[in-house]
């Protein structure tokens, strides 16, 4: 959320940010309900004030003998107590809407974010790695996990619905060693690891960015005011809500958590294996940072390089990508998209993610610091997924294929295997993990 003034001096640049991300909002609207709910509460105000003197007054009155005085003030109070009943109305009406209207009201744009209507406007910024020419027929990953056991997508569509899936055997090591692979090397890199809630209030939703335009994403616990959430970034941002914090070194998070997404709007999109599934997990990273466009884009820089080196240690491909205005959430100011090479699809598919968001959800969650001067700052927070499983498996299972139908286990991933494995091979074959 934006602040009131901030946003009445740069209205132009507002609502351009909101046409390029999509939002149906009118800044003008908005700042034509705030003339309205400033006007309306100083006659509101104004009103009480009347009353409450007109109130003192009759016990003086009274007091000082004077009963028809007094009964004439009384009349006054309650002539003051029928306009207010006629205001306090409207007057809720005009801060309901108001207040639905800056939930609405988007983050600007960095000045070198690129200007489009969809990822197809993505700008790729660098490759790194080669697209790996294998000589053989490859396997995508449903037959590799088919073949060597790890994937049972029919049981978890019995079980739970489609976009559902079971991990067994080396899939759960695999899926659990580059989770610990990710955590390893953050918490060596000074962030701090929690274990957070998966089910937040709604406020906590609304105050990191993700209610209300990503309400229909999510799921809910029925009778409650429990949410559970598609990022740990949420409950991460949410540690420090309505607190003032210290960040002379800025604060950095990490968690690894299950994650749970509706995947509303996305029928038929991407439905073959594990690339877009209703439950998968993620090791997020979240910097809480003074309120600093340079401290911002280094925290950005940094979060990225993480993400970045996690993939090197993977040996995987992967290209970076600036996202457009049309592939932004509202909170984002900046954002870089890491896509790998996924060869049964023979296309990048996007595994990472980071973001800046500048004060906007620090805004709403009420996150502040004192700057050298003592004085009061919103600070600026940015996030990055360091890796999401099951969707990272379908690089690494195809990539490391060998012609034999054995799959290679980079050496970074080997000492999170059972028996530190170098290979996966098909049960019944010799050094079957």
């Amino acid at each position: 959320m934006l602040d009131i003034k901030w946003i009445r001096e740069h209205q132009e640049e507002i609502q351009t940010a909101a046409n390029g991300k999509g939002i149906q909002v009118s800044v003008a609207e908005l700042l034509t309900l705030d003339n309205r709910r400033k006007q309306l509460l100083q006659e509101v105000e104004q009103l009480r004030h009347t009353r409450n003197q007109c109130s003192q007054d009759i016990g003086a009155l009274i007091h000082a003998g004077k009963s028809d005085q007094a009964e004439e003030a009384k009349r006054r109070v309650k002539e003051i107590n029928g306009q207010l009943d006629r205001l306090e109305a409207p007057q809720r009406e005009v801060e309901e809407q108001f207040q639905q209207l800056m939930l609405m009201v988007p983050n600007i744009v960095s000045p070198d974010t690129p200007r489009g209507r969809s990822d197809e406007d993505n700008v790729e910024l660098e490759r790194v790695g080669s697209v790996p020419d294998f000589g053989f027929e490859p396997k995508d990953h449903m037959a590799l996990g088919e073949l060597h056991k790890l994937i049972d997508v029919p049981r978890g569509v019995k079980t739970a619905g489609t976009r559902n899936y079971y991990l067994t055997g080396a899939g759960v090591a695999l899926h659990r060693a580059v989770q610990q692979l990710a955590v390893d090397l953050l918490t060596e890199r000074g962030f701090q690891l929690l274990d957070v809630p998966l089910m937040v209030r709604a406020e906590a939703m609304r105050s990191t960015g993700f209610f209300p335009l990503g309400l229909d994403q999510t799921y809910r616990i029925a009778g409650e005011d429990q949410w559970l959430v598609g990022t740990s970034e949420v409950p991460l941002v949410s540690y420090y809500s309505g607190e003032i914090v210290d960040v002379t070194d800025p604060i950095r998070l990490a968690a690894v958590s299950v994650c749970f997404r509706n995947e509303v709007g996305s029928a038929g999109r991407d439905v073959h294996g594990l690339y877009r599934v209703h439950q998968f997990a993620k090791v997020e990273q979240v910097v809480i940072c003074e309120a600093s466009l340079d401290a911002s884009e280094q925290m950005f820089q940094e979060i990225t390089r993480n993400a970045e080196d996690l993939l090197q240690l993977l040996e995987l491909p992967y290209r970076k990508m600036a996202v457009c205005t049309g592939d932004m959430a509202q909170k984002t100011y900046k954002q870089v998209d890491i896509e790998t090479w996924m060869p049964s699809r023979q296309a990048y598919g996007e595994t990472h993610s980071s973001s800046q968001l500048l004060d906007f959800q620090a805004r709403r969650s009420n996150i502040r610091y004192r700057n050298a001067d003592g004085e009061l700052r919103y600070c600026y927070t940015l996030n990055n997924t360091a890796v999401a499983s099951p969707r990272i498996l379908i690089p690494l299972l195809e990539h490391h294929q060998q012609e034999d139908g054995s799959i290679r286990i980079p050496e970074a991933l080997r000492q999170y295997m059972p028996q530190q494995a170098s290979f996966l091979r098909p049960p019944g074959q010799d050094g079957t993990v």
